[in-house]
């Protein structure tokens, strides 16, 4: 299995104790959470059980079938009541390391909310004195975090651990595809995120653009519908969720223009916007270093692939239908380099994300991320692609990000340092710029001189 190093050490650290743990896993669908449950169960006995979407009793049946499997070896009858299979299992763990598994939890506990009652009754009563591991596992965040954690649920307080598994970063995901090369992996990225299962779907052997055309851009391959067939599961009405992420994809970006754009109430757009958030498909942004409530907060597409789909595929189905699957490839690899512009910013955070994790940055940032507002050197609005600050914000990183296929110019050096003046002339200011095609020799020499950083693709993948 492709990473997934430090989950596997976390359950294994839960296991290795000699008393109640009780998990709880969640992260978005296809994130690889099974998968990892899996590779645990593999290495131990484990009851594992996933529920699955039916109604309470057959549930039931399947969970009782299950337990006495484990327990004892065959199957007897189902128990009457939940209360019957959780009182069984008290009885059979005693004396014994006992893990139970219960993989897409909000299947069994939606139907019948009362299951929660009815766990932290065992836990309170049984469990707790128990050399026991549960591990609840589901993909519907909102429901692990706020019905299943929150203040409000019956379980709230019992859980001794919480994991959300979350997509690999652009390091993990360029280890599916060991044959391309550092460029060819990070567009890999840009256009698949890090979901394992998209990660996938792509051949290693083959390359982007015959990817693109037989997985993507092909009626019926799986990656075809599958940010409109995720939506179906998620949400009642997604149509209009589906209309809020194509706008974001293409642009709109705060919630007045989102508003606008798909002509919904401001007030109920925030709402649809909030489920998102809680999904993980958009993410709230703030100008680095400013406020959570900051009033100039916008939205973004948290998926690259989904960014990737309703950029290129949502609109243009149609039109690629009549295009040809290999033209609408070879028109979408043209297209690459301008797209891959937002996706390389997000790559390059990452790196600096690693490289504070291991101490290698000036300092370890309290805040990451773009920065945009007034910049009163030049009187006009300003961005830096990344901006990392201390925790006194007396000193940042400026970090310029360009993914484009000519050498970066002094232009374009110039204009982060000119972007640096919007900040206090006291912060100590270290420059970083990362380019996929190096630099002209001028920059070179003058970044020499000022003791600026200059990286390309391969100090992305060294560490460096």
């Amino acid at each position: 299995m492709i990473g997934r190093e430090n989950e596997l050490e976390q359950l294994e650290r839960l296991y290795e104790s000699d008393h109640f743990e009780f998990l709880v896993m969640y992260g978005r669908r296809r994130v690889g959470k099974t998968t990892i449950l899996q590779e645990f169960a593999a290495r131990h006995e484990v009851l594992f059980y996933s529920a699955q979407e039916k109604n309470d009793s057959l549930n039931l049946q399947d969970f009782s079938r299950a337990i006495q499997r484990y327990f004892d070896g065959q199957i007897l009858s189902p128990f009457r009541s939940w209360e019957d299979a959780f009182s069984y299992i008290s009885r059979r763990a005693s004396g014994r390391k006992t893990i139970l598994v219960v993989d897409e939890f909000p299947f069994m506990a939606g139907p019948n909310p009362s299951i929660k009652s009815m766990l932290q009754h065992e836990i309170d009563h049984h469990w707790k004195d128990l050399n026991l591991l549960l591990i609840l596992c589901g993909s519907s965040v909102s429901f692990m975090v706020n019905e299943t954690m929150g203040y409000e649920s019956p379980l709230y307080g019992r859980t001794t651990a919480a994991l959300e598994v979350l997509p690999f970063d652009y390091l993990d995901a360029a280890l599916f595809f060991p044959k391309y090369s550092h460029e060819e992996q990070l567009i890999a990225y840009g256009i698949l995120g890090g979901i394992p299962r998209y990660l996938n779907a792509f051949s290693p052997e083959c390359s982007i653009q015959e990817n693109l055309e037989r997985e993507v851009v092909r009626n019926g391959a799986f990656l075809y519908d599958e940010p409109m067939m995720l939506l179906r599961m998620e949400l009642r009405e997604p149509g209009v969720y589906n209309s809020i992420l194509e706008v974001v994809a293409g642009g709109c970006n705060k919630v007045t223009e989102i508003a606008d754009a798909i002509h919904e109430d401001k007030s109920k757009c925030s709402k649809y916007i909030s489920t998102l958030l809680a999904i993980r498909l958009l993410e709230k942004r703030v100008p680095c270093g400013e406020p959570e409530g900051s009033k100039k907060t916008i939205y973004a597409l948290a998926d690259p692939f989904y960014r990737f789909w309703y950029h290129y595929i949502f609109s243009n189905k149609s039109y690629y239908e009549l295009l040809g699957t290999a033209d609408a490839a070879a028109e979408i690899m043209e297209e690459l380099p301008d797209f891959m512009g937002l996706a390389f910013e997000e790559i390059c955070r990452q790196y600096l994300l690693r490289q504070a994790r291991e101490r290698k940055l000036p300092f370890v940032p309290a805040f990451i991320g773009k920065w945009w507002g007034n910049n009163p050197a030049i009187r006009a609005q300003d961005d830096v692609d990344i901006l990392a600050l201390n925790k006194k914000k007396t000193e940042g990183i400026f970090c310029e990000c360009k993914f484009t296929s000519r050498p970066m110019p002094m232009e374009e050096y110039e204009d982060l340092l000119t972007a640096a003046k919007a900040f206090p002339e006291s912060m100590k200011k270290h420059f970083l710029f990362i380019s996929k095609s190096g630099y002209t020799l001028p920059v070179q020499e003058r970044a020499a001189r000022e003791g600026t950083r200059l990286l390309t693709l391969e100090n992305l993948f060294a560490g460096e």
